[in-house]
């Protein structure tokens, strides 16, 4: 059975999208998800907890050398995926200065290389700014399935709408949509 790995950027408005997003998702043994939603350090904790409860889901903080596996990982700084057999997620330890943390580009480049053993897809939501736009389109180009939400159902448009401006043929679609291409994605 063949990996499938789920990774979601989202900013502002990002932590109510991603409950609405991932309420009653069941994941089956071969699918991960790993979340970049930018938040300080002193809150993802918190953050992380509160989501695991809301959706009675397995949550776990990403803050140092995992092995995948079908839980919902909430990156607590930028955080990479490795390049190899079995899927693995580190934090970073290059030590880049990035604009915006947990990065969300830096999370979806660090994946181009996967998609070439694991079914992957990217979804960008809400969020200012243009961080996880250009990755999307890398992961695009590796054969990802790749989404960005809309205009109507984001908070800010930013992110997204930059992700669409690179890249014209990007789908977009609004919360509820994303929602049923993942769950089209996991089975």
């Amino acid at each position: 059975m063949k990996q499938k790995l789920i990774l979601i950027g989202a900013s502002t408005g990002g932590p109510g999208h991603l409950k609405k997003l991932l309420t009653g998702i069941s994941l089956p043994i071969n699918v991960s998800i790993i979340i970049a939603q930018h938040m300080s350090k002193n809150f993802v904790g918190s953050f992380a907890s509160r989501l695991s409860q809301e959706l009675n889901s397995d949550v776990e903080l990403l803050n140092n050398k995992v092995t995948l596996k079908n839980k919902i990982y909430i990156c607590a700084q930028n955080s990479i995926i490795l390049n190899s057999q079995i899927l693995t997620a580190n934090i970073d330890q290059s030590g880049a200065i990035t604009t915006y943390n947990p990065n969300v580009n830096m999370l979806f480049n660090s994946a181009v290389p996967i998609c070439k053993i694991a079914d992957v897809m990217g979804i960008l939501l809400t969020g200012i700014g243009d961080d996880g736009a250009s990755g999307l389109n890398e992961l695009y180009k590796a054969g990802a399935k790749c989404i960005a939400e809309n205009e109507q159902s984001a908070i800010v448009y930013g992110m997204p709408r930059r992700a669409k401006d690179i890249n014209p043929n990007l789908e977009i679609a609004n919360l509820d949509m994303i929602r049923t291409n993942l769950q089209r994605f996991i089975v």
